[in-house]
């Protein structure tokens, strides 16, 4: 039965409020990516992904168990023995077994340690604040002290680390990383932009959420955070390249934001930061792909480019 105009007005206005209080409005139009290439031979396995990625990354470090697992998440770790020394840290996951932290020194390219953790899919890690965050089962976000974890990866063989209290269930935790005391989580959306929310770290490891979502590109996978940029990994299918988006903090819509993209080689996941290094994981040579003669560009190894190679795009 057909409703009084006066009632589906009044509906009408209050959906429009709850609406524009719960949500961000998520826009649909297309970005544009450079894809312009030179077609010859690159770096890596398969075609040219763009002229620009060629012309600033380069090969680096390989990833450890790609026959059993699958890296997602990349993270960085200063400081992670006391002794001043650093590590690289990848997140891989195996369905229906634990998932796998690996630490790589990132002056030599060497596996210090491999920990077992909790299975979910890890497409995220970061370290702040004495934790290291990782993406937990659904959307959450679990922690573990980083003197555990320190023990943990020091061992031989593949210890088992358990997270501390109970995940922290969040909006989205698709990808993950860090800035000083804000972490930023978000969701992964095949068929538009997703949003992405900042929480407050605490001592303790508590993640306090900061009210307003950003908008973050379609199938974002990974995130990489410097002073004042957003540098999007994102990626779906195996046949299809990546892109790379260069974004300058500041504006929650991406139509209002500064920012350039590009394309990648295929199945980019998480990208991290390390003394003005940006390093990128691929999934693409693990053991659910690297055999598939569909998958376009097979990469074992991390690629590196300098963080100012890539910012200078956006100023």
């Amino acid at each position: 039965m057909a409703r009084p105009l006066a009632v589906l007005t009044s509906l009408l206005i209050t959906a429009s409020a709850l609406t524009a209080v719960s949500a961000p409005t998520i826009a649909t139009a297309a970005i544009s990516c450079d894809t312009a290439t030179t077609g010859g031979s690159t770096f890596y396995d398969g075609p040219s992904a763009s002229k620009k990625y060629d012309a600033r990354f380069s090969n680096s470090h390989g990833i450890p168990n790609l026959s059993t697992h699958t890296p997602q998440g990349a993270g960085t770790w200063y400081n992670w023995d006391g002794s001043g020394k650093n590590l690289l840290l990848v997140a891989s996951y195996r369905g229906g077994a634990d998932s796998q932290i690996y630490g790589i020194d990132p002056s030599t390219g060497s596996t210090v340690g491999v920990v077992a953790i909790a299975e979910s899919h890890v497409g995220g890690i970061t370290t702040s604040k004495g934790w290291a965050f990782v993406s937990g089962a659904g959307s959450s976000i679990r922690k573990y002290r980083l003197t555990e974890l320190r023990t943990a990866l020091k061992a031989a063989g593949t210890p088992y680390l358990t997270q501390v209290g109970t995940a922290r269930d969040v909006a989205g935790s698709s990808f993950l990383s860090s800035y000083g005391d804000s972490l930023f989580s978000g969701s992964f959306n095949e068929t538009g932009r997703g949003t992405m929310y900042e929480y407050k770290i605490a001592d303790d490891g508590t993640l306090t959420t900061v009210t307003g979502a950003w908008e973050v590109p379609t199938k974002t996978q990974g995130l990489m955070i410097t002073a004042n940029h957003f540098v999007y990994s994102t990626s779906y299918g195996r046949g299809n390249r990546s892109n790379l988006y260069v974004v300058r903090r500041g504006q929650k819509d991406l139509d209002a934001a500064a920012l350039s993209c590009f394309r990648a080689p295929s199945m980019t996941e998480g990208i991290t930061e390390y003394n003005g290094t940006a390093y990128l994981v691929y999934e693409s040579a693990s053991h659910l792909y690297g055999g598939d003669p569909a998958t376009l560009n097979v990469i074992p190894r991390m690629h590196k480019a300098t963080v100012s190679s890539l910012t200078s795009l956006v100023g």
